[in-house]
């Protein structure tokens, strides 16, 4: 028993050695990201509006969603390939983030940009949700609704991601995943798959902590090294590594399971 203690310290030790220093404001974490992650991209503009409605017809905008951080994504609901993969991915960074206090503070949102019929659409929508892990206490999948089948592609476009249609019936897109500010400012892209889910739980609660400040119409020049910080503001949210460490705690704890099964299995 003690030697598997040890062997279960030891992960944790290991675990915590591998994840990445905290920055203290969120200039200084832009910049260490930047120069890291060649799938994050800084981003200091106004959040394009949007007003869409769920598949039970409730009507949301980005407005309503004031005051908290905001994880966005695109996706056509129909899709096989990429949209899959990625709704799978931010369920995954959804319940580490949920896991802390951040869960209050954070809204997932999916818009689907599907432009067949909506009630075909909205089927599909109801059980997106629970096929991809998603928890609805702060997840939303919103779509143009009747009469708006354009609405979701449009939008998709004023955040600079285009879907085409295809002659088959899919569409042709990129996969980028937005990240908004509690006055409603877009502060960075995650591109692709291949980000580090920590880099996006570790913006994402350095923006918890930020107050508000002012932002440029355009997109913000990649930050320079050792960028001055944007003070965080007092109380509130736990310190960053307290956040990484239960973001991370599911792995450990598998990891330790394993370690302990594979000593206690009969050697020879």
């Amino acid at each position: 028993m003690i030697r598997v203690r040890r062997v279960v310290v030891a992960a944790a030790f290991l675990l915590l050695g591998t994840l990445p220093a905290a920055a203290h404001g969120v200039k200084e974490l832009e910049a260490e990201l930047y120069k890291r992650d060649m799938f994050f991209q800084p981003v200091d503009r106004v959040a394009p509006a949007f007003a869409l409605e769920t598949a039970d017809g409730r009507k949301v905008g980005l407005g309503d969603l004031r005051g908290k951080v905001v994880v966005l994504n695109f996706i056509y609901a129909r899709c096989k390939e990429e949209c899959p993969l990625q709704s799978n991915l931010l369920s995954s960074i959804q319940r580490q983030i949920n896991l802390t206090p951040m869960r209050d503070l954070v809204e997932f949102v999916s818009i689907a940009t599907d432009t067949e019929d909506a009630k075909p659409t909205a089927a599909i929508m109801r059980g997106y949700g629970v096929q991809h892990g998603f928890d609805p206490v702060n997840w939303l999948f919103l779509y143009g609704g009747p009469g708006s089948p354009r609405a979701g592609i449009d939008t998709a476009a004023a955040y600079g991601l285009k879907f085409v249609a295809t002659k088959d019936g899919d569409q042709m897109h990129g996969v980028v995943t937005h990240v908004i500010d509690q006055a409603g400012h877009l502060r960075a892209r995650f591109h692709g798959l291949k980000f580090d889910p920590v880099d996006l739980i570790m913006f994402v609660n350095a923006l918890t902590n930020e107050r508000p400040g002012t932002v440029d119409d355009d997109d913000a020049a990649p930050p320079a090294t050792g960028a001055e910080t944007s003070g965080a503001a007092g109380g509130g949210m736990p310190p960053l590594w307290f956040v990484i460490l239960l973001a991370a705690l599911p792995v450990g704890l598998t990891s330790a399971i394993i370690t302990i099964r594979a000593l206690r299995r009969p050697q020879g």
